[in-house]
């Protein structure tokens, strides 16, 4: 229970009081393993949202921009202030110290700022493509596929820097965490679609991945940041498997 309530402060702004004794690297580490049922309780928290909004209003693009809205108080920005910090470094075209140097800059770049706009304008309209029959799936596979998606990522690479926030869940990770944190996300996503939801898994994986590679090859590891940014990406790549799957008219069951 401890260590829910640890993911549930890292990833939201839920105010949670925990006894200091409970902060130790280990308990931190173990904290990972509900990263995706934190997720899962968000996306919940969002579908009840857009049912109550829904039989207020008939304004569906209103209550999309409303959900993404509150997703990103919920979260405290967090995320995307990491993929603001991660464009403006990525696209810098500067050498490895001076980008880590801008990911640390409080003060966001062009690009920083472009890839929020685009991120959330994108999100708001693939979640208003989405049939209101698969909202409250999308809404769930969203935001608890996402949340995996940081532990896998924190599983596979190095923390980029001697020191920093997420140093100590790269160094407290182990197979045991990695492992039940899939095997609740692989339960979810299938409970929530299905064969569907394995594959928006097998996708997100894929593109995680792909992703953690490229910035592992820039900047020798992962930051705090970069976390952040793969959570954004992510949620962005799972509302458009959702929308692939509604309009190519593929419904495995």
């Amino acid at each position: 229970m401890k260590s829910f309530l640890l993911a549930l402060q890292f990833l939201t702004i839920i105010p949670v009081r925990i006894n200091r004794i409970y902060f130790r690297e280990k308990k931190i580490g173990q904290s990972m393993i509900y990263f995706p049922v934190v997720g899962l309780l968000l996306g919940l928290v969002l579908s009840g949202i857009n049912y109550l909004l829904s039989h207020l209003s008939s304004a569906q693009l209103s209550i999309d921009i409303i959900l993404i809205i509150l997703l990103v108080i919920f979260t405290g920005g967090i995320h995307l202030d990491g993929l603001s910090d991660t464009f403006d470094a990525i696209l810098s075209r500067k050498d490895r110290d001076e980008m880590l140097k801008i990911m640390r800059d409080s003060h966001a770049g062009v690009m920083g700022i472009l890839s929020i706009i685009s991120v959330i304008l994108l999100k708001i309209s693939l979640l208003y493509s989405i049939d209101a029959r698969l909202k409250i799936v999308s809404l769930i596979l969203m935001c608890a596929l996402s949340r995996w998606s940081l532990v896998f990522s924190v599983f596979l690479f190095p923390y980029a820097r001697q020191e920093g926030k997420a140093k100590i869940f790269t160094e407290n990770i182990n197979s045991r965490i990695f492992i039940l944190a899939t095997l609740l996300t692989l339960f979810m996503a299938m409970a929530a679609w299905k064969i569907k939801g394995l594959l928006i898994f097998l996708t997100i994986a894929l593109c995680a991945y792909i992703f953690g590679r490229f910035i592992n090859k820039k900047i020798d590891g992962i930051t705090g940041d970069t976390l952040g940014a793969t959570n954004e990406l992510i949620e962005l790549i799972i509302l458009l498997s959702v929308c692939a799957l509604q309009r190519t008219g593929i419904w495995i069951i």
